[in-house]
């Protein structure tokens, strides 16, 4: 992934998604592939063309005011100008042009000389399913520009970074609070929910997983990498390979290649499981799965304590906070029944999240136990839609 920010005086923006190709195969670190457009005026650079004579040509196509702004990029050592990163070997590396407004994330995509077809089909069905859907917690496709060797597509910068990379870093992790937290799960599920029930035909994404979840400076939530997501047309069988992320795929994949919104549901039940654990609960879920077949472990296993499994490195949640977590909690673990049926439904998450009325716990919050949790989300199992709708909102 290559970032880049960039910005267009506004009678360049309705011509955004064309600009936006043309500045990547300018800017990107991959000049030597081939030809490419390099600006509006239909100039082109041949595979001979340095970096610098692609980044000055790019330069001269903009406008007066936006030149002004790039006055340092003279000369031929492009790696002393302002806002381009070089590598050790003197190649674009990174570009950062602050200031200028637009910010983008480019992401490129590899193809053999052979070809290859699976990535190829990532690429279009990313396209395809991006250019079809808008949700405020759906990361934005801006454009995408397309080669026989390489291709790239180009997104809304997000500044947060992944949700995955947030988790794993000791001083961002100290700001993401239990608020921002449960907030981060509410965005996904508005996300996965709109997708499931208020796109026609049903979009699945088929990779949910902390990698997959991008956050802005505000820490609202957005999904992305749509690479194998389908869209489901219910008078077709659906049948499609396994994707997704070994640790998040539902476990009917290892006999079903039936690509539906239910394999979505489960890998949301692990995200959860993981933003408020702060790691992936991996080991957590085989314990739990195991002790269902095990009477002696189910003391074991059932008995552990919520407060012991949630991420140590924040302060215990208290008060209406740890209603909201236990809330989170037992969705998750509705989420991840074995049998697909018994799941709730994205919307019927979503509902739960955003309703208004506090819950109020029956027991204190640190005397709360998985089993406790889990036992809540089996009648899930025998209810019918109508019943879970009404289950949930309780």
């Amino acid at each position: 992934m290559t970032f880049l920010a960039n910005t267009l005086p506004n009678q360049f923006l309705s011509f955004r998604a064309l600009l936006l190709c043309l500045i990547i195969l300018a800017l990107a670190t991959f000049f030597d592939y081939g030809a490419f457009a390099s600006s509006l005026t239909g100039k082109r650079v041949g595979k001979e063309g340095s970096e610098t004579t692609a980044l000055l040509t790019w330069k001269a196509s903009l406008h007066n005011e936006s030149q002004t702004l790039l006055s340092s990029w003279v000369g031929s050592n492009h790696c002393s100008w302002a806002g381009i990163r070089c590598n050790k070997a003197g190649r674009v590396a990174h570009i950062d042009l602050h200031g200028y407004g637009l910010k983008v994330a480019v992401k490129k995509l590899h193809v053999s000389l052979d070809g290859d077809l699976a990535n190829l089909k990532g690429f279009t069905s990313e396209i395809h399913a991006l250019t079809k859907i808008r949700h405020r917690n759906i990361v934005k496709l801006y454009g995408y520009c397309s080669h026989p060797r390489h291709s790239f597509l180009v997104y809304e910068f997000l500044e947060g970074g992944s949700l995955g990379k947030i988790l794993s870093t000791k001083d961002q992790v100290l700001y993401f609070d239990w608020i921002k937290r449960v907030n981060v799960v509410k965005d996904v599920a508005n996300a996965l929910s709109y997708m499931h029930d208020d796109c026609s035909p049903t979009v699945i994404h088929r990779d949910i997983s902390s990698k997959n979840v991008l956050l802005d400076l505000e820490y609202a939530a957005h999904i992305s990498d749509f690479g194998t997501a389908r869209f489901i047309k219910p008078d077709s069988s659906n049948w499609t390979s396994f994707a997704g992320t070994f640790g998040y795929a539902a476990p009917e994949l290892a006999y079903t290649m039936e690509a539906n919104e239910r394999c979505d549901v489960y890998s949301f039940g692990v995200l959860t499981l993981e933003v408020i654990m702060g790691k992936h609960p991996g080991d957590l879920i085989y314990s739990l799965s195991s002790s269902s077949s095990s009477s002696s472990s189910t003391s074991t296993a059932h008995g552990i304590l919520l407060k012991d499994v949630l991420d140590q490195r924040l302060p215990a949640p208290k008060n209406q906070v740890a209603e909201q977590v236990v809330v989170v909690a037992k969705l998750a673990f509705a989420c991840l029944q074995a049998n697909p049926l018994s799941r709730p439904t994205m919307r019927q998450v979503s509902m739960k999240l955003s309703h208004d009325r506090r819950s109020h716990l029956q027991n204190e919050f640190h005397v709360i136990t998985l089993g406790q949790l889990i036992s809540t989300a089996q009648p899930l199992e025998i209810k019918d839609r109508q019943d879970q709708d009404q289950e949930l909102m309780s």
